[in-house]
């Protein structure tokens, strides 16, 4: 009996595989729009294109784009309540956009990333940002039509955030109807209107060591707040939000579960030049020591307005904030020296070059050579690789991209703008 139960869902999972390959390829070549239950599914699947083959000489995963139709059910996950797991996410996702069809799992992760914010001559805000990590695939993933009272945006997600292997290409519709659950899992990105946001390692608790992490991840439980995981909070400020202010007032009144069995902080920006670094800290005499429970953390907000940077930036125009992989609010309190700090050096590289200039580069190009010089392959000879280099332009609306390091490879950089709709290739 179970050998023919699974032989029938075989059969089964073959049939519907079918089925959808044949709508799809009926939909591409007639350009019929597929009104029914898998239609957004179908277009955005349809959307996605190789950019970049692997290479895996050089560790260095596929790059994928997509465009996104539709809302992903995200104002129904909102409606819902979130999610306070990575379980309960996979969840809503497997039993509202993959139907149910197949699993999606979210892999665990070690990031060490860094990221500032700076002006350009012509008064042009630029939020830029590494993502430091491994071998992995990734999708540039475009939502165009994301619904009513939403905006439109530009997100990057690592797709082994949703369970695509890293050591292979998509292979198969089922590998491509999964990437549809790529909006719920941006590691940054940039909307219509400016705003920008991306994701950090902050390695905090007790058991924390620069060799072997010991992380703690935060686990908020105030009964009366809904809830979110790290990146659904960012897609949930990337489609409801305009401004910092709109971000750290949605922010607040959500519990955080930060995803992947790992502690996250987060930076972001807007066009009018505001940006804050946001984390969760115990209340009162923050120290590596106390910070071993994750559920009696509390939100802490550092703008780059506040004091603390006053004297570090001396009197600069422009507000600059950058951040790494420690903790910051508070940090000369929470750490005992900055040997502790992870990315302690690339945090005083970045400073040094923005304070040389009063936090003004020449323009997005100026941009990538900073984060180039902090990448994985070239700064401190370190392993691994930065997945992708992003420059965005929260003035113009326009974004810079730079996959595995390979900055001065012909072809390698993307360029996209809100206004055009556009991903080129330069």
């Amino acid at each position: 009996m179970a050998k023919l139960k699974e032989l029938w869902s075989k059969l089964w999972f073959r049939a519907v595989s079918i089925t959808l390959a044949v709508i799809i390829v009926i939909a591409a070549v007639f350009g019929i729009t597929v009104g029914c239950l898998w239609g957004d599914v179908i277009s955005s699947v349809s959307s996605i294109k190789h950019l970049q083959a692997r290479n895996d000489a050089n560790e260095e995963g596929s790059v994928y784009s997509m465009n996104v139709k539709g809302g992903f059910y995200l104002d129904k996950f909102v409606k819902n309540g979130g999610a306070s797991t990575d379980s309960e996410l996979i969840n809503f996702i497997t039993s509202n956009i993959t139907k149910g069809l197949m699993k999606v799992e979210i892999g665990e992760s070690d990031v060490n990333c860094s990221a500032f914010t700076a002006l350009t001559p012509e008064n042009d805000v630029l939020f830029a940002r590494n993502y430091d990590f491994a071998k992995t695939n990734v999708c540039i993933t475009i939502c165009n039509s994301p619904g009513k009272g939403r905006y439109k945006s530009f997100s990057t997600v690592d797709m082994n955030y949703i369970g695509i292997d890293t050591e292979s290409d998509l292979s198969g519709l089922m590998d491509k109807i999964t990437c549809f659950a790529a909006p719920y899992t941006p590691l940054d990105g940039m909307n219509e209107m400016g705003l920008s946001c991306a994701i950090f390692m902050s390695y905090q608790g007790e058991n924390y060591d620069l060799n072997e992490s010991g992380t703690v991840a935060t686990d908020q439980n105030d009964p009366n707040k809904p809830d979110f995981t790290s990146t659904t909070m960012q897609r949930m400020i990337l489609d409801y939000c305009a401004t910092v202010d709109e971000a750290v007032e949605l922010i607040s009144s959500y519990n955080l579960h930060d995803s992947a069995k790992s502690s996250f902080h987060y930076m972001i920006a807007d066009a009018s030049g505001k940006s804050a670094i946001l984390e969760w800290l115990p209340e009162e005499n923050a120290t590596d020591k106390s910070d071993n429970d994750g559920s009696a953390r509390v939100l802490k907000v550092l703008y780059n307005t506040d004091d603390m940077y006053s004297g570090l930036r001396g009197g600069a125009d422009f507000d600059y904030q950058w951040i790494t992989n420690f903790v910051v609010n508070d940090h000369k309190n929470y750490y005992e020296s900055n040997d502790d700090k992870a990315g302690w050096d690339r945090y005083q590289y970045i400073y040094d070059n923005l304070n040389e200039n009063n936090g003004v580069i020449e323009d997005e190009i100026a941009a990538m050579q900073i984060l180039k010089a902090v990448g994985r392959r070239t700064w401190n000879g370190g392993g691994g690789v930065t997945v992708h280099s992003v420059v965005y332009n929260l003035t113009d609306k326009t974004v810079r991209w730079v996959a595995n390091e390979n900055f001065d490879k012909p072809g390698a950089t993307y360029t996209y703008s809100f206004k055009t709709g556009k991903l080129t290739a330069v």
